[in-house]
């Protein structure tokens, strides 16, 4: 059995390295649920500190900015030196935002916690999902979904942690979350030593064993340039849920606090399904057609959803997120195919440009909801599955044989 010790046998390249890939993803989840109580817990700091949509759409610009800014930075700079002690320090930060969101009250308080909360996500992110390539062996798309619906449970886990938990016993109780910052920086210390002594070997041998097969530079550019567009599409969709979800439910179906909490657990968790599914899927029909499927499978059920009813609302929404969510394994997996030398700024990148997508998402939609209301918002967004048309732009890759 494999462990996370240096004093292991290396593993084959060819083989994936269970042990690493779930600590890497035990940690995904709980980095990811202590970044999911800030939306959360919106409804309570709204009505406390009597803030406006807008409001909430600059503290979610605020945190998603932070994240998306430093995370291309931080993979590119890897790239060159790799800093396997970047994953344990980066939890680190996440534990000092949810420490400062917990004493905040005031607005300028609730947006340094945001800020550090995304400088906490910018770290983890592009160095946590360059070692899932490492231990994938050949199943880049298992080991990325597997990765992700880690991240997918742990913003699940957030907001019913914030309906069981900080709903009951106040804004002060995040302080008891952000000590599990502090068993997810044992994991990855431990984590970070096998990345040392035998991931960077193993990612070398997958770069030699793709730079055979290599497109030319302007067609994987092209292919990045169309990847990225769809995960803009996809994130600004997925704002409107994660961001207003509650509101909209509070608002249409006067939900409780507590019972609309729930809804946007059972959201986060179909997204989760949907994410579990979508790399294995990509691994054995192709990234392309689970791509295709994921953006345009979601239009239908989108243009309804702003005109369902209580009782279909919550399906068509849960479709909606698993439909989606199916897509970001593939698309990530595709664009470090696309750019085998660079997988760390190749995931931060485009991690980083879904935190930007989704925070400029919620700003502007924050702003509109003000204007025209959350339902209109609702129809309006509907209609951004069609961005899926991109992948008409997509160049076909080569799989290793």
């Amino acid at each position: 059995m494999a462990t996370l010790t240096p004093a292991a046998r290396p593993a084959n390249a060819d083989g994936t390295v269970m042990g690493v890939l779930v600590a890497i993803t035990l940690c995904h989840l709980i980095n990811d649920m202590m970044q999911s109580l800030l939306p959360a817990i919106y409804p309570g700091l709204a009505r406390e500190l009597t803030l406006s949509f807008g409001q909430i759409g600059l503290i979610t610009l605020v945190y998603q900015l932070t994240a998306s800014l430093l995370q291309p930075i931080i993979g590119l700079v890897a790239d060159r030196k790799p800093a396997p002690l970047a994953l344990p320090v980066g939890t680190l930060f996440s534990m000092a935002g949810l420490a400062v969101l917990s004493i905040a009250h005031v607005f300028a308080l609730v947006l340094l916690g945001a800020a550090l909360l995304g400088m906490g996500s910018s770290i983890f992110h592009p160095e946590s999902s360059r070692v899932a390539r490492m231990a994938s062996g050949r199943r880049h798309g298992f080991a990325q979904s597997l990765f992700q619906v880690g991240g997918n449970a742990g913003q699940a886990l957030g907001p019913l942690a914030a309906a069981l938990v900080v709903v009951r016993w106040g804004q002060t109780s995040l302080a008891a979350f952000a000590l599990l910052a502090l068993l997810s920086a044992a994991i990855l210390w431990n984590v970070s030593r096998w990345y040392k002594h035998h991931g960077l070997e193993r990612l070398q041998a997958s770069r030699k064993a793709r730079a055979a097969i290599a497109l030319p530079r302007g067609t994987a550019r092209l292919g990045i340039a169309m990847l990225l567009g769809l995960v803009f599409s996809k994130y600004i969709y997925l704002a409107s849920l994660t961001s207003f979800y509650t509101f909209y439910l509070i608002e249409k179906f006067h939900l409780s606090d507590q019972a609309a909490q729930i809804q946007l657990f059972l959201f986060l968790a179909a997204v989760a399904v949907g994410t579990i599914a979508g790399g294995p899927l990509g691994d054995r029909f192709g990234r392309k057609p689970v791509i295709w499927f994921s953006i345009l499978g979601a239009l239908p059920f989108a243009l309804l959803l702003p005109h369902a009813s209580l009782m279909w609302t919550p399906p068509l929404a849960m479709a909606i997120g698993m439909i989606l969510a199916s897509a970001f394994p593939a698309i990530v997996v595709f664009a470090q195919e696309l750019m085998p030398d660079n997988v760390g700024m190749i995931s931060g990148l485009f991690f980083g440009f879904a935190f930007g997508a989704g925070g400029i998402g919620a700003a502007a939609l924050g702003w509109a909801a003000d204007r025209v209301g959350i339902e209109a918002v609702y129809q309006i967004v509907a209609f951004m599955p069609l961005f899926g048309l991109l992948g008409v732009f997509l160049p076909t890759v080569e799989r290793e044989a």
